[in-house]
C-alpha cells in the first residue's frame, strides 16, 4: 500500500481494487482503488477530503511512504 502526502493537498491513499474499509464503525465498499484523506482539518466530508484545501490556502509538502504487510514469521506480502 502507498500513501502520498500532496504538496498542498490531501493524504492519498492507494490501495487494492475493491477493498473494504471500516470508517468510524461503518463498513464501506470502496469503488476506486485510491482514498483521499483531508488533512487540512476543514473538510465537510471528514475523514474524507472534499477539495476545502484549496479556498482555506492549506500548505504543507509532499512526500510518500511505501508500507507491506508483515507476516507472522515477519516476512513481506
Amino acid at each position: 500500500m502507498r500513501i502520498r502526502f500532496r504538496e498542498n493537498a490531501s493524504v492519498a491513499i492507494d490501495l487494492p481494487q475493491g477493498a473494504g474499509l471500516r470508517v468510524n464503525g461503518a463498513e464501506q465498499r470502496l469503488e476506486r482503488a485510491k482514498l483521499a484523506l483531508c488533512r487540512c482539518g476543514y473538510s465537510s466530508n471528514k475523514p474524507f477530503c472534499d477539495g476545502t484545501h484549496k479556498r482555506v490556502g492549506f500548505e504543507a509538502g509532499a512526500g510518500e511512504i511505501e508500507l507491506t504487510e508483515l507476516g507472522p514469521g515477519g516476512e513481506g506480502h
